[in-house]
């Protein structure tokens, strides 16, 4: 493979050894407990923290897709440590954890930077110590067989750019026909007391169980909400309307006090699922 994007959290965020990242991750998705949801998800939310923190929450999400075959998955997260306008998007090789390396699926990446040049960037180097897509990886590639990714990582997030990039992804999709999911990846608010945290996070649930993109744009821009990776979560809400997703389901919402103990100064974790 040409070009390879190693691990930058590995040993840090979750478990480096390739055993107990695979029990560790099963041991999650045993804890959760969904509902019965009968249509193949088109969209998903999931936290990006330490698996300590979030990743019981995440794999609530991640269960509703055990049994279910998906060919690319669209993975969209905010970016922490670089600035940039527009989205970055690793375009070749394959992004590797400790379970192996999972193939960008170089077709598609390809079409979204010919269709979407004035929007998105081929840049590797955006992606190299960035957290929010590398950890949401393990879990698919437990719960899931053969798949491919398409990383994109969000830089300044306003609704230019989210409505823009999640119109180019969509007309790439339309005529890729192949199984596709979508994958927002963020956290919600930060460092707040552990009531205010949940009365700030309320919002969002709101508005993902009632699939409101609209209301989720305008709590966001106000500022009502905070959630890192919001432009990516509304754009994940955009494209699964487009795909067809008629309701959101929130399958479980916590945050870190509710791990770690301390409730003081807590960040704010959810897993939802979008479909038709």
């Amino acid at each position: 493979m040409s070009l390879v994007r190693e691990p930058a959290v590995s040993g840090s965020f979750y478990p480096d050894n390739p055993k107990v990242l695979r029990r560790t991750i099963e041991s999650y998705l045993e804890n959760a407990e969904i509902p019965h949801i009968e249509s193949d998800p088109v969209g998903i939310l999931s936290p990006h923290a330490g698996y300590m923190y979030s990743g019981q929450v995440a794999a609530y999400g991640y269960k509703t897709l055990i049994g279910r075959e998906y060919d690319t998955v669209i993975i969209i997260g905010p970016s922490h440590r670089a600035y940039f306008d527009g989205l970055a998007l690793m375009e070749k090789g394959g992004y590797k954890t400790p379970l192996g390396v999972v193939k960008v699926d170089e077709d598609m990446a390809s079409e979204i930077l010919r269709l979407g040049s004035h929007i998105f960037i081929s840049n590797f180097r955006a992606h190299l110590g960035e957290h929010s897509l590398e950890v949401q990886l393990p879990f698919l590639q437990v719960v899931l067989r053969e798949f491919k990714i398409l990383p994109i990582l969000m830089g300044a997030q306003n609704r230019a750019t989210w409505r823009e990039a999640a119109s180019v992804i969509g007309k790439v999709c339309e005529g890729a026909r192949k199984r596709i999911l979508f994958l927002g990846s963020t956290d919600l608010s930060h460092y707040y007391p552990y009531e205010k945290a949940v009365k700030l996070d309320s919002l969002v649930i709101k508005h993902a169980e009632a699939f409101d993109i609209e209301g989720m744009e305008r709590d966001y821009e106000s500022e009502a909400f905070e959630a890192c990776g919001g432009g990516p979560m509304i754009a994940v809400m955009i494209l699964s309307k487009m795909r067809g997703a008629k309701k959101g389901v929130v399958l479980k919402y916590a945050n870190s006090g509710d791990t770690s103990g301390d409730r003081s100064q807590v960040v704010g974790y959810l897993s939802a699922v979008f479909l038709e």
